[in-house]
């Protein structure tokens, strides 16, 4: 409101001017008066007068006919009227406010203002000038006012314009910058209703029932609609049908747009008065509406509010489709992670039946039992496979029954000794007889809270040899095995039909072991039986010889030269059987189980070379170099004199026989880290590879023509072998440069 700086009483043109309008004697007024009358009722200006009541309260008084046409009411249905019986109560509180100030200020006031004349809103540009009476009493308002909605509504459109701009260019980077299509439609309408100053604006999505739901909004009003269901859905199915051909729906006042009374009271229920409907349409199909509402009053929709909300659909319509698509990406990629999650889930599940795989493969190579093998795989299957049960069926060696004799479950046992007859069930044992898997879904009987179902899967356990049983498998779900789980499941089988094939070789071959073991006592038993039956006859001849000797002593037979030679051979060959029965005896014992030896500290550095000494005539007789070399630092050790008296004696002999003269044999003994060591090696001599393995073997003899004549009964360094091994050492023979060693080894006592 302006107030104008000029005094408070007008000039004399305008109390001339207000006599004319107002003087019931206007025919005795002068030319001019006639003049100035005239310009009032042809000026294109709105002029209204209004009289201030003694109580402070105004009443119109007259209209000229410009402000009558403008207004749409007559000067005479104007007067004595207050503004609250032309206006609505808004605008004739704004009126009335107006009025107020000009009498208080008592100055002329300019202002603008916004007015409803017949439903049709229009801008005025007004001014209002006191008239005061003799009294200094504002007494009457003169107003001027000038029609501005067309430039209004020109300055409005630029407005909106702008805004409009500003607001796509908004979106459009909402659009960039969000995916989420929830987040970006609340920022949208809030943006459109400030940018249009409505009061409301929808956006319904429609559903495939065609009704339409309410998914976003902004509104002054305290009512709300979000998440609220279209209520007819007839009048969506109505509009569907129109917005197919690309209408959009314009309403500026429903009572009088000619709509449908149904539609006229769900309006009204909302409440609306003025409605704006566009439809938003996304890859060629209609996906909702976007509207905009005046509540309490018509509104003349304009061109460019028209625009903006269709460009707006538009940008609702990519958005949509972005939605899609970035909902399409996400559940590719939701996709792709759990095609990972299965496959990480798989690879894992293959690496544990690898793994179990691998600790039944070496279980099997470790010739572990049967039933740890067989305890192993059905429990670790269960595990890995989260099943109920998992059992070993074992078929009969006629192959017409089946009995469990495996299983492992997480609860009571239900199959462990059962035996199924294979005709009773020729459904479920044809196919694991022709060597293919089983797999059935079976409803749990009884009654239950929830359905019970279990998953059965039957795998061959076969070989190249034939069929052995069958490996079950209980599962608890609805999900039958797939074909990845079933061909783990026969890699287990096919280590099962191993693992009892392995079961059945060793229980044939432990039978045939224990069948030899049984030759070797009954041959043992007969050698010592034979030797025994071998003994008593030589000792016979021996004595026999003996008696035979001393008879024929004193008669002087022993003078023929051949009776002395006789008695001599027989002397001899009595002496070697006698021998050979005694080394077969010894031999036959330390190849059963004999007793343990027994023990004695003995000292080498004193008890060896005694026994070296009574081979030195023989050495020297056959030109032989007998050499003896002992570690001083060499500890006691403890062993069975005899046996080891024995070894070393028929060693030496054995170098003696076959060294040839001029060479040298030697003794030696010494400790190493971990073993006091015996070495009897001769010089002259060289055992081919090929004849190595066999030195002590029974009755092998290296060299058919004895250089010396040395006999012996064959069983010698066989006798060494095992009385090496009795006394807990070891032998070893080698051989080259003409060199052979025989080298024994004994443990290093504990004491050291």
């Amino acid at each position: 409101m302006n107030i104008n700086p000029g005094e408070s009483t007008i000039e004399l043109k305008q109390q001339l001017h207000s006599q004319i309008l107002f003087d019931p004697e206007l025919e005795k007024h002068s030319s001019s008066e006639q003049f100035l009358l005239s310009i009032y009722n042809s000026v294109q200006t709105s002029i209204f007068i209004v009289d201030v009541l003694e109580n402070g309260d105004f009443c119109y008084v007259a209209l000229n006919p410009t402000h009558e046409r403008w207004i749409g009411i007559s000067s005479e249905n104007l007067k004595g009227k207050k503004p609250e019986d032309i206006l609505s109560p808004i605008d004739a509180a704004k009126v009335r406010q107006h009025y107020v100030d000009c009498v208080r200020f008592g100055k002329t006031i300019s202002y603008e203002q916004c007015l409803q004349f017949q439903g049709v809103a229009t801008w005025w540009s007004t001014t209002l000038t006191p008239l005061r009476d003799a009294n200094s009493r504002i007494y009457r308002l003169i107003g001027t006012s000038s029609n501005i909605t067309p430039v209004k509504q020109v300055a409005q459109a630029k407005e909106i314009q702008t805004a409009q701009e500003q607001l796509l260019e908004a979106i459009a980077q909402w659009i960039r910058e969000s995916l989420d299509l929830d987040t970006l439609l609340n920022q949208l309408v809030k943006e459109v209703r400030h940018c249009l100053r409505c009061d409301r604006i929808l956006v319904y999505q429609l559903q495939p029932d065609e009704t339409g739901v309410v998914i976003a909004e902004s509104t002054i009003t305290a009512d709300s609609f979000l998440k609220q269901k279209f209520p007819d859905p007839s009048l969506i199915a109505k509009y569907q049908e129109r917005s197919g051909r690309g209408c959009i729906q314009i309403v500026e006042d429903i009572y009088t747009a000619g709509l449908h009374p149904s539609q006229v009271n769900l309006l009204e229920s909302f409440p609306v008065r003025a409605n704006l409907v566009v439809p938003i349409w996304s890859q060629q199909q209609l996906w909702g509406l976007i509207t905009a509402q005046h509540c309490h009053k018509p509104h003349k929709w304009q061109q460019i509010e028209i625009d903006l909300l269709k460009q707006l659909a538009t940008q609702i319509g990519i958005a949509v489709h972005q939605a899609e698509l970035h909902k399409q990406v996400q559940d590719l990629k939701t996709q792709l992670e759990l095609q990972k999650q299965q496959h990480q889930a798989q690879l894992q599940q293959a690496q544990n039946f690898q793994a179990l795989v691998r600790r039944i493969t070496e279980q099997i190579r470790d010739h572990q039992p049967e039933t740890q093998v067989m305890q192993t795989a059905t429990q670790e299957l269960t595990q890995l496979l989260q099943l109920e049960s998992c059992y070993i069926e074992i078929y009969s060696a006629c192959g017409d029954q089946a009995t469990v004799t495996y299983e492992y479950t997480t609860t009571t046992p239900q199959y462990q000794g059962l035996t199924r007859k294979i005709a009773d069930f020729p459904e479920v044992y044809q196919p694991l007889l022709a060597k293919q898997h089983w797999q059935s879904l079976e409803i749990v009987p009884g009654w239950h809270p929830k359905l019970l179902v279990l998953i059965q899967l039957a795998c061959p356990i076969f070989d190249n040899q034939g069929i052995l049983g069958n490996l079950w498998l209980s599962r608890p779900t609805q999900e039958m095995f797939d074909e990845w789980e079933i061909s783990l499941v026969q890699q287990i089988a096919n280590e099962c039909a191993i693992a009892l094939r392995q079961a059945k070789l060793n229980s044939t071959t432990q039978a045939q072991i224990q069948e030899l073991e049984q030759q070797e006592r009954l041959k043992n038993e007969f050698m010592r039986t034979l030797s025994q039956e071998l003994r008593t006859p030589i000792t016979s001849i021996s004595l026999a010889a003996q008696t035979l000797e001393s008879v024929l002593t004193p008669e002087g037979i022993l003078d023929i030269e051949i009776v002395p030679q006789l008695l001599q051979i027989l002397h001899n060959e009595c002496g070697r059987e006698s021998k050979l029965i005694n080394d077969l005896m010894r031999l036959t014992y330390l190849e059963a189980e004999p007793d343990s030896p027994t023990l004695i500290a003995i000292d080498l550095q004193t008890w060896l070379p005694p026994i070296v000494e009574s081979f030195r005539e023989l050495t020297h007789c056959q030109r032989q170099k007998l050499h003896l070399n002992i570690d001083h630092e060499l500890p006691p050790i403890e062993t069975d004199i005899t046996d080891l008296e024995r070894i070393v004696t028929e060693l030496l002999s054995y170098a003696c026989k076959y060294t040839p003269s001029g060479e040298a044999i030697t003794v030696s003994a010494g400790l190493t880290q971990d073993a006091v060591q015996l070495k009897i090696n001769n010089s002259g001599l060289e055992i081919s590879a090929s004849k190595l393995p066999r030195i002590f073997e029974p009755f092998y003899r290296l060299m058919k023509n004895d250089p010396w004549t040395y006999s012996g009964t064959g069983l010698e360094m066989a006798l060494v072998q095992k009385m090496v091994k009795h006394l807990g050492g070891s032998i070893n023979v080698e051989s080259a440069d003409s060199q052979t060693t025989f080298l024994i080894k004994f443990p290093k006592p504990t004491t050291l």
